[in-house]
């Protein structure tokens, strides 16, 4: 049951990573204060994450060293997340479940 719930949660946090790897690479070709519409898309959709990652980060580094800062924060929290639910038994390894 709770297996629908790790999924949702991972697919939410690795569509984000994605958009945000996304995010870095329309920076790095098109700079950070394009007009471009894909790009501030990308931006409008990256921004709920990349905000805390910026208060805990200091203002010398640079905004595309920012972006990896947010990316690696977010592979942690699906790292967390798979650890998570594997500790708490509702994630099992292949070939122990139920089925196996």
């Amino acid at each position: 049951m709770a297996l629908w719930a790790y999924h949702l949660t991972n697919l939410a946090l690795a569509a984000l990573l994605y958009t945000l790897l996304g995010r870095l690479a329309l920076t790095l070709l098109l700079g950070p204060d394009s007009g471009n519409f894909i790009h501030r898309a990308f931006v409008r959709l990256t921004d709920p994450v990349v905000a805390p990652v910026r208060v805990v980060t200091p203002q010398a580094v640079p905004h595309a060293l920012l972006l990896l800062f947010a990316a690696v924060w977010l592979i942690l929290a699906r790292l967390g997340l798979a650890v998570g639910f594997a500790a708490s038994g509702w994630l099992s390894a292949p070939g122990t479940g139920a089925g196996a």
